[in-house]
């Protein structure tokens, strides 16, 4: 497949800024243009697997010296959550990651997007479109002071929490086997959040909420709900994977969810192993499309932040699972909007 033969993705969810912060590099720009060994994602490499986009993760890392590592821990029937971030902490890390990619854009390495026409024409540039996302509102105080400043520099997509609590809500502990009601919902901060996402269209990601702060969510929200890079409950019992009620909320509201590409949500037995086949990410994708129709699936891979199949790799091995969504029979235009249409459209209904 040569690149002009490429199916553009654009991806639900990656870690690359976390990966280029905690490198440490002084010229990060150079790295990321001119491609690294580690990681999931350069620019080099993301030319080469059609990569042309997707929402970019501002991930507030723990301040402990043991920084976390791009792999969660070994599933456990009894894996703690991890503690909460200070505050002061995690707007110093969100502010250095959020540097980041404007240091990027300046170096024309990607193009930073605040609406779904944005990323069109980016993505008809031929440059990568990256939508500012946060995965853990720490860096927020309650009082949504800090959500104006970072709306009007650009983020507009917002995951509540990370797998872990904060003054907002609940996230789910990496734990498998597991439902993903193991906590209480938001707190009234984290009601007004969501009101003032609706309110400035800003995306809100379910990916990490638990089960009752889900439910508050679906209630509260007048926008799809949408779960960036989550998969199947009924394949890999995690408690970061949607349940059939769950999915069934998504699908009401016109929502969408994209296909996490960690092996440990993705294989049954839980387990973080790379040897892990692609037929098992076409098995998820086949529930979701079941659960959702086909204008409710797309892809959230993970990348930079996760455990993927040995088949995949990198960013490189995109068109191995378009190959695979052929194979099992997916004609070209559901393809299209697995691996971009349904991402752009869902844009359209929640930034603008």
């Amino acid at each position: 497949m040569t690149e002009t033969d490429l199916v553009p993705v654009f991806d639900g969810h990656n870690d690359t800024l976390l990966r280029l912060y905690q490198s440490k590099d002084a010229d990060v720009e150079k790295l990321f243009i001119e491609g690294t060994q580690g990681g999931h994602i350069d620019l080099p490499r993301a030319k080469k697997g059609g990569f042309a986009g997707g929402m970019f993760a501002i991930f507030p890392p723990p301040v402990e010296k043991s920084r976390r590592s791009a792999v969660p821990p070994a599933p456990s029937d009894s894996e703690p959550l991890p503690p909460e971030v200070p505050h002061a902490d995690a707007l110093a890390s969100t502010v250095a990651m959020a540097s980041i990619l404007f240091r990027l854009e300046r170096a024309a390495a990607l193009t930073v997007c605040r609406s779904a026409g944005d990323v069109r024409h980016a993505m008809a540039q031929g440059s990568i479109a990256a939508v500012f996302h946060i995965e853990g509102v720490e860096a927020i105080d309650t009082e949504l002071t800090m959500l104006d400043v970072l709306h009007a520099a650009g983020l507009r997509s917002l995951g509540i929490v990370w797998s872990r609590p904060n003054a907002f809500g609940h996230g789910v502990p990496f734990r498998f086997p597991s439902s993903p009601d193991t906590g209480p919902g938001l707190t009234d901060a984290g009601k007004a959040l969501v009101k003032a996402c609706n309110k400035l269209k800003i995306m809100i990601d379910l990916s990490h909420l638990n089960e009752k702060g889900f439910r508050d969510v679906a209630k509260i929200s007048d926008a799809p709900l949408v779960a960036t890079h989550s998969n199947v409950h009924a394949i890999c019992g995690h408690s970061r994977n949607l349940t059939e009620w769950q999915l069934g909320a998504i699908r009401d509201s016109g929502g969408m969810v994209g296909l996490n590409f960690a092996t440990g949500f993705l294989r049954e037995d839980g387990r973080m192993n790379a040897d892990t086949s692609l037929d098992i990410m076409v098995r998820h994708v086949g529930s979701l499309l079941q659960a959702l129709g086909e204008d409710g699936v797309g892809l959230g891979s993970d990348f930079d932040g996760a455990m993927i199949p040995a088949p995949i790799g990198d960013v490189t091995g995109l068109p191995k699972l378009i190959d695979a969504f052929a194979a099992r029979g997916f004609g070209r235009a559901l393809i299209e909007k697995i691996a971009y249409r349904n991402w752009l459209s869902m844009l359209e209904r929640t930034i603008g």
